[in-house]
């Protein structure tokens, strides 16, 4: 059976109100939808052709149908229909974005909050890549005699300190030959590169303050690790319950406990080399995820790495507005991100 252009444009009808009104719809909606053009009876016909085709399914309680999977499928690849911003939309994403890009962690909260906001479904947010981090500048502050503050900034623009505190007094020519000594050996360096061996030429030439070269270097490696562990942002996970198909508290609670459990990157499907991403329902790897849709941005970010930012909700999302914005979201995104990631490590405040 052949999908006519008709079988198409009734197609696209029917999932577009559907997605507005989350009931089944009837051969008479989309009649008064397509004004005189095609009577009642030919929509019907061709609405029981495209359940054949398993483009629609018809809920047993209603003589309306309702997209299928592979239905939203066709549409998001074929029928959807590029969806412009409105001035108020931008505008509002532009605002939002007004942040200092410090601390990727804090960002990446803050983006989740407010895509959540806009588009009323749980938002997650990741940054991803094989570029792995490293330390910039570290800076040593003395605070008293025997206490010290080891100040750190890596090349991904964040700053970590720590307090240390030793058993016997510091001058500060010790403290500065220390600083000089940490920033001649241990910048640039990936957590792997700093090795053993290293260690044992940096203390060496530290004479006696050799364990203080430890202490520091133990926190930096503590931070790169840290920084490595890709971690998802998950916000805004009771926006489900704002939805039809999640008034059952039943089937909402297991999709918002997947949700909350963990922070694991590998429980959200993988994000292709493409800058939108939309997987539908049973293409959902995990299980809990079967009867969902995701949809996804990606964006660059610097040093190898890449952002993405998603929504998670019913199938009947409305793909076209979700990936008009989530698009925008991600080109602001990026080039906010470049523009930090770029700036001299001078213009840091260690605060």
């Amino acid at each position: 059976m052949d999908l006519t252009d008709r079988k198409k444009k009734i197609l696209r009808a029917i999932i577009e109100n559907y997605i507005q009104t989350a009931e089944p719809v009837g051969s008479k909606t989309i009649a008064a939808s397509m004004g005189l053009e095609i009577s009642s009876a030919t929509i019907r016909n061709e609405m029981a052709d495209l359940e054949i085709l398993g483009l629609l399914e018809k809920p047993h309680t209603s003589a309306g149908r309702i997209p299928s999977s592979k239905g939203y499928r066709l549409y998001v690849n074929e029928l959807m229909e590029e969806r412009l911003l409105s001035l108020q939309e931008t505008e509002r994403i532009n605002h939002a974005l007004q942040m200092k890009m410090r601390e990727l962690d804090r960002v990446m909260d803050q983006v989740g909050e407010v895509v959540a906001q806009l588009t009323h479904y749980p938002a997650f947010t990741l940054a991803s890549g094989d570029a792995q981090v490293t330390v910039r500048r570290f800076d040593l502050l003395m605070v008293e005699r025997n206490a010290f503050i080891a100040v750190l900034l890596t090349d991904r623009n964040s700053v970590h300190n720590r307090l240390i505190r030793l058993p016997t007094d510091l001058s500060d020519t010790e403290l500065q030959m220390l600083n000089t000594l940490l920033n001649a050996s241990f910048t640039g360096l990936t957590l792997t590169e700093i090795t053993p061996e290293l260690m044992r030429v940096a203390a060496h030439a530290a004479g006696e303050a050799y364990g203080l070269i430890s202490l520091v270097v133990s926190f930096a490696m503590e931070v790169l690790e840290e920084a490595e562990h890709r971690s998802v942002h998950t916000t805004g996970i009771t926006r489900l319950l704002e939805h039809p198909e999640y008034h059952s508290l039943e089937r909402a609670q297991s999709l918002m406990a997947y949700l909350a459990e963990g922070n694991d990157p590998t429980r959200y499907p993988i994000a292709k080399n493409a800058p939108v991403n939309i997987v539908i329902g049973p293409e959902n790897v995990a299980e809990a995820l079967k009867d969902s849709s995701v949809v996804m941005a990606t964006y660059d970010m610097e040093n190898g790495m890449k952002g993405i930012i998603g929504v998670l909700g019913p199938t009947r999302m409305d793909y076209a507005g979700l990936t008009a914005r989530l698009s925008y979201f991600a080109q602001r995104l990026g080039s906010l991100f470049r523009q930090e990631l770029g700036e001299e490590p001078g213009s840091e405040d260690k605060t």
